[in-house]
């Protein structure tokens, strides 16, 4: 009998849409369609399965969050961009939860605007990556295995 992949849900958040496009020279040429192949190709070697969303809409991110609570999901990886310096409600919505969360950033943000230094996800997320890169997502799901498994 054919075991269900244990499933993360991996949410990004406003503008990351536009990856490749946008300001590549901070961002890089990976596009969100990249990051996702990246993301199943990891979760398959790892025995797991991703659900990948992206939203410009706070509550929309807010509402998938709260569905991961009633869903099939052992983890959250999430990349809540803006929203990471101004969101309340998606801070409050991974808190319900319940499940390890990875916050990941594509850039450092201690090395750019203050106003990135401060992060409403950090305090309920398990882990943090930032300045790794798309890869980051990637070691995301490896942190998410280990601490699951």
């Amino acid at each position: 009998m054919t075991q269900t992949p244990k499933k993360i849900l991996v949410l990004t958040g406003p503008n990351l849409n536009l990856l490749g496009k946008r300001e590549p020279s901070v961002y890089g040429a990976a596009t969100l369609g990249d990051v996702g192949s990246m993301c199943d190709k990891m979760a398959a070697e790892l025995g797991l399965a991703v659900v990948f969303r992206q939203s410009n809409h706070e509550g929309e991110l807010v509402t998938w969050i709260q569905e991961a609570v009633e869903g099939p999901y052992v983890g959250i990886v999430i990349n809540a961009a803006a929203y990471t310096h101004t969101s309340i409600a998606i801070m409050d919505a991974l808190k319900m939860t319940g499940l390890p969360i990875i916050e990941v950033h594509i850039t450092n943000v201690f090395a750019r605007e203050e106003y990135r230094h401060h992060s409403y996800i950090s305090p309920v997320a398990t882990g943090v990556i930032c300045g790794c890169g798309v890869e980051g997502y990637t070691l995301a799901l490896r942190a998410l295995a280990n601490k699951i498994t």
